[in-house]
């Protein structure tokens, strides 16, 4: 089995340095590393800053800009450049746990599986809140769904990261590749496509990489507002499943957790969090009702709009 890695850049730091240094020395060779940067200048920069030479570790670099961006687009340029069988999509801050990180990965791409997508760890800098949510979203078990999972599970039988995700080459085009243009969820929508398509989705909870977010309250409620507007263009996917359900179990989750924890006033800045979150998917759900300046106001994601 052959593997081909892809990896957006905007602005990366040390973290990818790291990233890109852990997956040469991975059990599975990497066949071609693609990095899709977006702005040359500031791809410079950073190659100034570290003194970092893409040669040195086999990648190569493709430059887009600001306005050229797209989750689903730019993901999609890269995956049709790769003649690898799997291709695994990252971030750039995403570090791998281990060197069996993809062994570990692409070892959940068989009996008609699709895409598998990795666990994601809290870094050790993370605060209790966001560990919460990563152990809620990322649990120790793994997992195969199908389509008969649909009706039972609801939108988490169609989750999926690409944080870290192990796409079959062969059936990215039997399932429709990504959908674009795509604001956010590129990956979500692709594995509801795969179900739909008789393929299965497989998360890899033994496959670990660290990842997790320092969010302001504000940032949280951009990203839920492109998170909304993403199940808005697509109600022949989310128009039918109610994503609140999951989000009032975390609540419950995180009100047992920090009981445990014998810190309960962290459900105060926990719940102002869920409210900028609730706040904004609900506005990004009610996105076409709005003026386009409020709409410029709330994304996190602008140069979208110049293409919707």
């Amino acid at each position: 089995m052959t593997v081909d890695v892809v990896i957006p850049l905007y602005r990366p730091g040390a973290e990818f340095v790291t990233l890109i240094k852990l997956l040469k020395a991975q059990t599975i060779p990497v066949k071609r590393i693609i990095l899709m940067n977006t702005e040359e200048a500031l791809y410079n920069a950073f190659a100034s800053k570290y003194s970092f030479d893409a040669r040195d570790f086999g990648a190569e670099v493709y430059h887009v800009s600001a306005r050229e961006f797209d989750h689903a687009g730019t993901r999609h340029a890269a995956m049709l450049k790769c003649d690898a069988d799997v291709v695994v999509m990252m971030t750039q801050d995403a570090i791998p746990k281990d060197e069996n990180l993809l062994e570990k990965l692409t070892a959940h791409l068989s009996d008609g599986v699709a895409v598998a997508y990795a666990r994601q760890l809290p870094k050790g800098n993370a605060g209790a809140l966001e560990a919460i949510t990563r152990d809620f979203n990322y649990p120790a078990t793994s997992q195969v769904r199908d389509e008969s999972d649909i009706e039972k599970m609801g939108i988490k039988a169609f989750f999926c990261s690409d944080v870290c995700a192990a796409y079959r080459r062969d059936l990215y085009e039997a399932v429709g590749g990504f959908c674009v243009p795509a604001i956010f969820n590129e990956d979500m929508i692709y594995a509801y496509h795969a179900l739909k398509t008789g393929y299965k989705v497989a998360y890899a909870a033994d496959a670990e990489v660290y990842h997790s977010h320092h969010y302001s309250n504000m940032q949280q409620l951009h990203r839920n507002f492109d998170l909304g507007v993403s199940q808005a263009d697509h109600p022949e996917i989310f128009g039918a499943i109610k994503s609140e359900s999951e989000g009032k179990r975390l609540v419950k989750n995180a009100f047992k957790r920090f009981n445990r924890l014998r810190r309960p006033w962290l459900m105060i800045p926990f719940s102002v969090q869920c409210a900028f979150k609730l706040l904004g998917y609900k506005l990004g759900k009610k996105y076409k009702k709005l003026p386009r300046w409020l709409v410029l106001k709330l994304t996190g994601s602008k140069y979208y709009w110049d293409k919707h």
